[in-house]
């Protein structure tokens, strides 16, 4: 069982934190000697797996600040300041299992970036109180209430993507097949315009086959040949990316609604730590 207090070093100073009783998939922190104010810390999914909530969440604020702000009022400040600061942290463990954390960009209620020893204190406050909850013997509440949470939102998302992803990859493997016609067009003309050149030299008809830049000459038949030729294959690339994410959100929507439904505890994921 883990202590409700924690003493965190900062470069401001010691900054003492109590956590408060958990409400459901939340912990709220109460700051107390170099800073004044909360720190709320609940579940969340991880940046890069949406349907792996294995990761802790740290805002600035009595409040969830992805979900609602905080009053100016209630935000963190320094203990010799009157500045209240919003920002987050998200904690989890990478693909080699190592602790991560990203911190989003922190900014004071003016909406100006905190120096660089604020900075360091407000990122050391956040990762402490995350790294924490990471060790309560609740966290697996925590983190399967935050799911619960979030999963209907994510899933509207999800469906939505995979539908947008899987227009975009038809869209681009239209315009790849568009390309051929293009090209062979463009090509025919060049050799059209060559043989005249053959027949009769001419600066005008040179100039017709230089591959030469839009800027230059708009429509140039070499240059065109060339974008033409390239294009297919890029386009097919992207098409085959947008295919890629689209099973991509669609396997997070089937691995969602799959957690909706109870599992044995041996089949549950791994949680974030602090070691």
């Amino acid at each position: 069982m883990t202590s409700p207090s924690l003493t965190i070093n900062t470069p401001a100073g010691t900054v003492r934190a109590t956590a408060g009783p958990r409400q459901a998939d939340t912990v709220v922190f109460e700051l107390g000697g170099a800073m004044r104010g909360n720190v709320h810390v609940t579940g969340t999914h991880r940046p890069d797996h949406w349907d792996q909530f294995t990761a802790l969440r740290a805002c600035l604020g009595p409040v969830n600040s992805f979900k609602t702000t905080a009053p100016d009022d209630a935000l963190p400040r320094l203990t010799r300041s009157r500045t209240g600061y919003h920002g987050s942290l998200t904690l989890y463990h990478d693909e080699m299992h190592r602790p991560q954390a990203t911190v989003y960009p922190m900014e004071s209620t003016a909406g100006h970036e905190p120096s660089e020893k604020t900075a360091a204190t407000l990122t050391a406050v956040l990762r402490a109180c995350a790294d924490h909850v990471a060790q309560r013997d609740d966290v697996r509440v925590i983190l399967d209430a935050s799911r619960q949470r979030d999963t209907p939102a994510l899933l509207r998302f999800l469906i939505w993507s995979a539908a947008h992803h899987q227009d975009e990859a038809a869209r681009y493997e239209k315009e790849s097949r568009a390309t051929h016609p293009a090209r062979r067009t463009a090509l025919a003309a060049w050799w059209t315009v060559a043989r005249w050149f053959v027949a009769c030299p001419d600066p005008v008809l040179l100039l017709m086959l230089a591959d030469l830049p839009h800027s230059v000459l708009p429509n140039s038949l070499a240059r065109t040949v060339a974008v033409k030729t390239w294009a297919a294959p890029y386009l097919l690339t992207m098409a085959a990316r947008e295919h890629e994410l689209t099973h991509r959100a669609q396997a997070e929507v089937h691995s969602l609604r799959a957690q909706q439904r109870p599992r044995p505890r041996s089949q549950r994921p791994n949680l974030v730590s602090a070691h």
